[in-house]
């Protein structure tokens, strides 16, 4: 009898039970399909036995085996081996670890109780709630942050348009950085709540999940690829052309939404050949280096840009004292806060702490810095932008005095009314005195306004 006949004998077998602790109950939803699973992965399981080398190590060791739910290699006696958990049942966590341990005599535990050789498979199943209760909220967190980023993002993109004062090359950059986090929190609210949530369209695997993560990739380059626009700007502004006010913004349009198109394409590309997953929803490949590595680039050459600024805004506009340092210092600033703060989980993404509450506080971090960025984009460069608080209070001061001015003017018809016709009772002067109040009260206010509206703006 060949090996292949073995192993085929091996695999048509009825698979046996693994002897695991009383406590482990898996919910089985579809019983034939559980079964084909653990099949499949038992002649998996005799194929590998069959093609690894024998053992080598000196000393006692435990021979391979199949347990009945995985296959585990000849391990040294005295160590515990240990994978992670399988994925047959929907309450098995496969982030978790089973072990097996080989004692000194080199042979696999056995339960006291059963005298079988026994698998842990206890952690499989102990937090399986209490990350699904975890997973909701992250999931809700990403939803509800994506939601406030679209709203305080067209809030911005409104007043930047409305307001004509705020007019600048500057502000038409932000416009475009603005529009696309725009688009990419529709995308992953859209993906959120079609894909993400709905396992059984990701089983169906339809062309259009895949589209639309496509799309999603290349908004997320194009967020990152505007924020290097703006420091690209900021240095040539400030660094190469020396105060200059105009550029040629044709470039920066290339940069910004042409360019992730390509790390977008090819990655779409490459996984169509090598690694078509349902949806493409799985991390669990290189490829995605092929979005996340030019986004890297982009934050490294960013961040180069803005040291080189803040050292020539010191060095030399210092000793100048020109009037634009400030102004441009306080760009240079809310440039450099956001640049880490957007590009900071593409450094510690791999090193997420084993450590279970470390872990959980890792999650959230990174969801608020992932979920909650055109938020933060929109305060950063709108809300704390000086400027556009000193037209928003110049707008108000000025609603403000054609309010008080509409007031008066009631006032004033209501009171020559009364005088013509002396209907009520109530003696005529007092409502000269009311409106005097008005009159001295609104007065009060416009001076007040036109002190305001000669206040200098500082640019954020």
């Amino acid at each position: 009898m060949n090996g292949q006949t073995i192993i085929s004998s091996f695999a048509t077998e009825n698979y046996a039970e693994p002897t695991t602790a009383a406590v482990v109950t898996p919910v089985v939803t579809n019983k034939a399909e559980d079964r084909q699973k653990i099949i499949d992965a038992q002649y998996k399981c005799f194929e590998k036995m069959y093609k690894d080398p024998p053992y080598n190590k000196t000393g006692p060791y435990c021979n391979r085996t199949w347990d009945g739910w995985l296959c585990w290699d000849d391990t040294p006696s005295g160590t515990f081996a240990s994978q992670n958990c399988p994925n047959y049942f929907p309450d098995f966590d496969s982030t978790e670890k089973a072990t097996k341990y080989c004692d000194e005599a080199g042979s696999w535990f056995r339960h006291p109780e059963t005298n079988r050789t026994w698998s842990n498979y206890t952690l499989c199943i102990a937090y399986t709630n209490e990350k699904l209760k975890m997973a909701y909220i992250l999931y809700y967190m990403a939803i509800v942050g994506h939601a406030l980023s679209i709203a305080s993002l067209l809030i911005s993109l409104g007043i930047f348009f409305y307001f004509k004062s705020l007019s600048c090359q500057r502000i038409t950059l932000h416009k475009n950085l603005f529009c696309s986090y725009v688009l990419n929190s529709v995308f992953t609210i859209v993906n959120l709540i079609t894909v993400v949530n709905n396992p059984k369209l990701v089983e169906s695997n339809p062309v259009g999940c895949k589209v639309l993560h496509f799309f999603h990739q290349y908004m997320l380059g194009c967020n990152y690829f505007w924020m290097l626009c703006e420091g690209i700007y900021l240095h040539t502004l400030i660094v190469v052309a020396v105060f200059a006010e105009e550029q040629h913004l044709h470039w920066y349009y290339l940069l910004g939404w042409g360019f992730p198109l390509v790390p977008a394409s090819i990655h779409a590309v490459g996984r169509t050949k090598y690694f078509d997953d349902n949806c493409w929803m799985s991390v669990e490949t290189h490829l995605l280096y092929i979005v996340h590595g030019p986004i890297m680039a982009a934050l490294l050459v960013n961040l180069f840009f803005l040291l080189n600024i803040v050292r020539v805004l010191v060095t030399k506009l210092r000793d100048t004292h020109r009037a634009e340092s400030n102004m441009y210092m306080k760009a240079v600033r809310a440039t450099l806060i956001l640049v880490p703060l957007l590009g900071i989980q593409f450094v510690i993404f791999p090193w997420r702490p084993e450590n279970r509450l470390a872990g959980e506080i890792y999650d959230y971090i990174m969801h608020i810095l992932m979920h909650y960025q055109g938020l933060l984009v929109a305060t950063i460069f709108c809300f704390f932008n000086g400027e556009v608080q000193g037209a928003l209070r110049r707008q108000w001061m000025q609603y403000k005095t054609q309010w008080g001015q509409r007031r008066r003017e009631h006032c004033s018809s209501r009171s020559t009314s009364y005088t013509a016709t002396s209907i009520t009772e109530v003696p005529v002067y007092l409502y000269h005195h009311e409106c005097n109040s008005e009159h001295l009260n609104g007065k009060h206010s416009e001076d007040s306004e036109h002190v305001a509206l000669k206040t200098k703006e500082a640019y954020a």
